[in-house]
């Protein structure tokens, strides 16, 4: 693991990866979650060497850009590398887009290669028709007007003078276009420079040793798409500073079963992914036999006891101490094992904001699970709890060099190096998120205590004020119920200028299954789910709870099961499972008006 110096004063990401290359050239760089291959650093050096020098061939060059529509598999870690090496710019196309949306992405990059799979071609030539590309690259074999990576690769120029080419890579260059995934319009190219991602690995480099110490190799997984900066920055720029092993996990929705053969050692999850574990963990006890149970509620409960203290700053009695080790030990212990989580010594959670009861039962649990805050226009670097000084329902303080502040209508401004160059040719948006004084603009209300705590309250244009002038937070409110409700993968609360407040509730695919299997329900299809009346019960239990956890102008007050699961990175959700309220509140009006017609129920399907 390089050193936050060596890091900091590097020349470029590139220098930072040639010298993992030769520390770590032994130890395992990537692999597969189904184990089926593995490249150490040697080979990932060696293969980027050789991808270079065929890109170069094709005629990528310092300031081109280079797409790749890959799903998690190391060819995307060895391109992506290759193409920074090269002075060029890649940027990822999320594998849900349609033709027109790639289209778009290319018409803003102006690229003139596309790595890709077998599986997205006749989408890339589709998108190629409006914006024409020259040169289609695939991963996993060939066809017509296509060449495969070995094909790349043999055709590269032995002559080819690598080493001149990335040791010409600057800080000022730039290293990566992200575009983001337009919860409230078009995405936005964002530009990032070497220098503003090194900032930002720097800082989690920093952190990560001073939790887990300079010879932990660490264990990494790839399961967000990689046109996420998220799932880039964790499991792609910060490796390469780290040495870790990166696990690429193919099928994002099986990430939870990888956790069990890997044991990463950190893992950067978004809300809901913490909230399917807590359910898996909560049905695994509730499954067992009435004295596990009660072993496992005792040994929670005593674990809690000791965290809350140990929150609130107080001592904790020698003997509770001693109880909580017997509690870690025979039941605590055990449990993160079975689960792949007992080597999770950096956790954090990010993207959108996790209810409090959920992270203090991971801390119960004997898992530090960190809020953070960061945004792709600061190259994920901002704010962040530490794992021992963690103050629940807020995201933290602000990183060393971060600097924060409030704009006078509570706005959350954001000001470092990390912070981003610009939108791609978008002089109008990019002056609207950074001013003059170099502050970025988050769009996220926020307060900010004495020690620097900052907590969000939510997106500035997702407010709600009711029409008694009234302003919430629907984060707050969805968090209550999904919470009490495992068997919801989102809520959306509505209610801008009505009267109370109502939910559009949408089944997780995966618990709605669990409980059809133990239910024995037959039809799986989201419009039965939607409709069976043991799920409709269980989910007017799980409200009921959440409510009671909500002020009374809070509290649902009518809701309806959309027959249909939405997925991560679909129409109605990005990446990171944040909403596309405006796109929503459009789809579903009709439903939304008929929640708040006279003769409206709670839990009335319409």
């Amino acid at each position: 693991m390089m050193s936050l110096d060596q890091v900091e004063e590097a020349q470029s990401l590139c220098a930072v990866f040639q010298a993992t290359v030769t520390t770590c050239a032994d130890q395992v760089a990537l692999r597969t979650a189904e184990g089926d291959r593995t490249v150490s650093w040697r080979a990932y050096g060696e293969q980027v060497r050789q991808i270079a020098a065929g890109l170069a061939k094709l005629g990528v060059r310092r300031g081109d850009t280079v797409a790749i529509m890959l799903t998690n598999r190391p060819e995307f870690h060895l391109v992506d590398t290759a193409v920074m090496h090269l002075g060029a710019t890649a940027f990822s196309i999320y594998n849900t887009f349609t033709p027109e949306q790639i289209a778009q992405l290319f018409a803003s990059a102006h690229n003139q290669i596309v790595v890709t799979e077998a599986q997205f071609i006749d989408k890339i030539r589709q998108a190629g028709a409006v914006h024409p590309i020259g040169h289609i690259v695939c991963v996993d074999g060939t066809g017509p007007d296509t060449t495969s990576l070995d094909g790349l690769i043999a055709q590269g120029d032995s002559d080819f003078d690598f080493e001149a080419r990335w040791r010409a890579v600057r800080r000022e260059d730039l290293l990566a276009l992200i575009f983001t995934s337009g919860t409230t319009g078009a995405p936005k190219g964002v530009e990032l420079t070497h220098a503003n991602v090194l900032f930002a690995v720097a800082a989690k480099v920093a952190h990560q040793q001073e939790v887990l110490g300079s010879d932990v190799t660490e264990r990494v997984l790839s399961y967000l798409p990689d046109a996420n900066l998220a799932n880039r920055f964790a499991a792609h720029y910060v490796p390469m500073a780290s040495g870790a092993t990166v696990t690429d996990v193919r099928d994002g929705r099986t990430v939870l079963q990888v956790f069990q053969d890997v044991h990463p050692t950190t893992f950067m999850g978004v809300p809901m992914i913490w909230y399917r574990l807590k359910a898996m963990i909560d049905a695994a006890v509730a499954e067992s036999d009435q004295p596990v149970r009660d072993q496992a509620a005792s040994a929670l409960s005593v674990s809690l006891d000791k965290v809350r203290r140990e929150l609130a700053g107080q001592p904790v009695p020698a003997r509770l101490a001693a109880d909580h080790e017997v509690a870690d030990r025979a039941v605590l212990g055990p449990l993160r094992r079975r689960f792949g989580i007992d080597h999770l010594g950096f956790a954090t959670s990010g993207g959108a904001p996790i209810s409090p009861e959920a992270l203090e039962f991971f801390l119960a649990l004997g898992v530090p699970v960190c809020e953070v805050y960061g945004l792709t226009e600061s190259a994920a670097s901002g704010i962040a709890n530490h794992p021992n000084r963690i103050r629940i329902g807020t995201v933290g303080q602000p990183r060393p060099g971060v600097e924060v502040a409030l704009a006078p209508d509570g706005e959350l401004l954001l000001r470092s190096v990390g912070v981003m160059r610009g939108y791609r040719n978008d002089p109008v948006k990019t002056g609207e998120a950074l001013d003059a004084e170099g502050w970025l603009h988050t769009g996220d209300v926020a307060t900010i205590d004495a020690d620097g705590y900052v907590t969000i309250v939510d997106r500035k244009k997702d407010m709600i004020i009711n029409s008694s002038g009234k302003n919430l937070a629907p984060a707050n409110i969805e968090n209550a119920i999904k919470l009490e409700c495992p068997l919801l993968g989102s809520v959306v609360a509505v209610g801008d200028g009505r009267p109370h407040i109502v939910a559009l509730l949408i089944l997780d695919p995966d618990q709605a299954g669990v409980f059809a299997e133990t239910h024995a329900i037959e039809d799986r299809r989201p419009v039965a789910l939607a409709d069976d009346p043991r799920i409709l019960a269980a989910i007017a239990d799980g409200v009921a709870r959440g409510n009671a956890r909500l002020s009374r102008v809070e509290q649902v007050r009518a809701y309806t099961v959309l027959p249909t699961f939405w997925e991560a990175n679909g129409e109605e959700l990005t990446a990171t499972t944040k909403v596309r309220r405006k796109l929503v509140h459009q789809k579903y009006a009709a439903q939304i008006d008929a929640l708040y017609t006279p003769t409206a129920a709670a839990g009335q399907r319409t």
